[in-house]
């Protein structure tokens, strides 16, 4: 995998990886960025919470599981000192759909983080990861 990043301006950037498609990544203007974008960081708690979405979302389909809406909030606490690594995560999982059951939602979870996700694999180094989800009523 290769990524470049271009400056555009102060601390905004525009990045691009393998998929060709381009993302900006910046600073608030305090730090000399345009606010244009998300920051790394946010970058990162993004990068989490979809990973674990395309996981949760393709073991749910194996299991022929019928989730007709699907989200997950994401909150991180970050060291007050340098490097400023995430020290916790929690991920809220939101699901809809026809007859869920809990025992799949635990298990696709539970994969995602302890098995697939190679982000929850890195932040997991610094970060306590805790999970909670709902089955909501459509």
């Amino acid at each position: 995998m290769k990524a470049t990043l271009k400056q555009i301006q102060g601390t905004t950037f525009a990045a691009k990886a393998d998929s060709n498609h381009w993302t900006v990544i910046d600073n608030s203007p305090e730090d000399d960025g345009s606010g244009a974008g998300g920051g790394p960081m946010e970058m990162v708690l993004m990068a989490l919470g979809s990973c674990s979405a395309v996981d949760i979302w393709l073991i749910l389909k194996k299991m022929r599981a019928k989730v007709s809406d699907f989200q997950i909030n994401l909150e991180g606490e970050r060291r007050d000192e340098h490097p400023r690594v995430f020290t916790k995560v929690h991920l809220e999982y939101l699901f809809r759909g026809e007859d869920l059951k809990e025992k799949d939602i635990e298990r696709a979870i539970q994969l995602s983080l302890d098995t697939y996700c190679s982000v929850a694999g890195m932040v997991g180094k610094t970060a306590e990861i805790k999970t909670s989800y709902k089955i909501l009523k459509d």
